[in-house]
């Protein structure tokens, strides 16, 4: 009889599980795809290149201070690393979850049923027979309570393992903010260079135009030219110097930019004085687009990300089947706290239970469906952020070999127009050219410099993004 129930009992069991594991709804799976090429259509030389550390990559000294400054002190670095450690604590927080748990119990109190009740009249037959009992029964205990859920499906060591690829997750995001933190502040230091310039500029083409008022002044006085080439000649040399101010309030909040960026308040930003015409650009190396994979922290990151939400749905999966679990406590229960530390008052328990959900799931298949959304989103993040990073590279080159080009074109522009210069004030003197040509080229000469500078500025940027884009900036 003993062995039928026993049968009866493990038929149960299996009949639950099954109904369980067979009912588990099924998801659209979808595996990622590395559509990438092996190189690029302009790449020339198709073997891998190592990128080299920022330190290398920038060699101007107060650069490399300056994102030292940074990497210690910026305040989105310092709140992601927070954030990292959030996420490796919820790694011990998982590994707990499948260990035993065991805590020490305490209590006391006192119970008096009436007596007209069950209870009560137990109560009354007992304080006749013999008065040792109390009048009022009190329950005292001190025990230790232990529970465990068998990971039978390996749900809570799949919380685990998802937990830790967060945390790889983070990590990578810190360095993925890393290399944006680098190259933002390249961009600013040298568009503070680009300012200089600027201002360089326009002060030596108010000498130019100083002169050229000078030399209208004695026209005049000569009765060759009126009063109104002495006020146009004028008005563009206020111009020009009214032009100072805009450029100096943009160092201003440029160098403010950069204080924010490495974490103080303004102060003057130390920087090289040099013509950027002739500065020598950075060294390409152009990596086959497969080390992206390895390079890019943000296809990293998303990479941890997918492989986080495939071990939640595995948790979410395991929510349909049955959960086993012990339960149990030993320690010393009495009535009387003298009683307490007594052999005879030894009290425990051993239960073990299996829980199986069977009817009104729509709560675990909704985490379930969800689990596979995330999932199915990571797959598409994660290639999102792969071809955006080959697009990056690809704009970035082209840009610095577009850039170069028109650099040299518009180099070449400002030559002639400096020689211009020169000669329309010869053509003006000999009364051959009139002085409103002398204005238009002061002015084209004006525009062209400051143009050539904004175009060395973006070449400048070019290189400083491809080298973030193939992943530098964060070793």
């Amino acid at each position: 009889m003993k062995n039928k129930n026993l049968i009866n009992l493990i038929s149960s069991i299996t009949f639950i599980i099954s109904l369980a594991c067979c009912s588990t709804p099924k998801l659209f799976v979808r595996k990622e795809k590395n559509n990438l090429p092996d190189f690029y259509s302009f790449q020339k030389d198709t073997s891998n290149n190592e990128l080299i550390s920022w330190k290398k990559y920038y060699t101007d000294s107060f650069l490399i201070s300056l994102i030292d400054t940074a990497l210690k002190n910026n305040q989105e670095l310092n709140i992601i690393s927070r954030e990292i450690e959030i996420n490796k604590n919820e790694i011990s927080s998982k590994k707990g979850e499948y260990l035993p748990f065991g805590n020490i119990h305490f209590g006391t109190g006192a119970d008096k049923s009436g007596n007209y009740t069950f209870n009560g009249m137990s109560e009354e037959d007992v304080k006749n027979k013999n008065n040792e009992f109390p009048r009022y029964i009190g329950d005292n205990l001190m025990l230790l309570n232990f529970s465990w859920e068998i990971d039978v499906w390996g749900k809570l060591h799949n919380a685990k393992k998802s937990a830790i690829k967060q945390y790889l997750a983070s990590i990578e995001g810190k360095n993925f903010l890393t290399t944006e933190l680098v190259a933002e502040i390249a961009n600013s230091y040298y568009e503070l260079l680009v300012l200089d310039n600027k201002l360089q500029i326009i002060e030596q083409n108010i000498a130019i135009q100083k002169d050229a008022l000078e030399m209208i002044k004695i026209q005049k006085n000569a009765a060759r030219v009126n009063q109104l080439a002495v006020n146009r000649f004028e008005a563009q040399m206020i111009n020009s110097q009214n032009m100072i101010f805009e450029i100096k309030q943009n160092i201003i909040e440029t160098e403010n930019k950069i204080n924010y960026l490495v974490g103080r308040i303004p102060q003057h930003i130390n920087r090289v004085k040099s013509d950027l015409k002739s500065l020598s650009l950075f060294p390409l190396l152009i990596s086959n687009p497969s080390l992206l994979l390895t390079n890019r922290p943000d296809i990293r990151q998303a990479e941890k990300v997918l492989e986080a939400n495939k071990l939640d749905v595995k948790v979410a999966r395991a929510n349909f089947y049955p959960s086993i679990n012990f339960q149990s406590y030993i320690g010393f229960q009495s009535f009387n706290p003298i009683y307490l530390i007594n052999p005879k008052s030894t009290a425990f328990n051993l239960l073990g239970e299996l829980f199986s959900p069977l009817i009104n799931r729509n709560y675990i298949k909704t985490l379930y469906y969800n689990a596979g959304e995330k999932q199915l989103q990571s797959v598409y993040k994660y290639e999102q952020t792969a071809l955006k990073a080959y697009i990056e590279v690809y704009n970035q080159f082209a840009g610095i070999k577009n850039y170069s080009e028109s650099f040299n074109i518009k180099t070449h522009q400002v030559d002639i127009l400096n020689e211009s210069i020169e000669i329309s004030v010869n053509l003006f003197k000999s009364a051959r050219a009139d002085y409103t040509e002398v204005l238009l080229t002061q002015r084209e000469l004006l525009e062209a410099k400051m143009e050539m500078i904004e175009i060395k500025q973006k070449q400048v940027i070019s290189c400083i993004n491809l080298y973030k884009a193939l992943g530098g900036g964060w070793k």
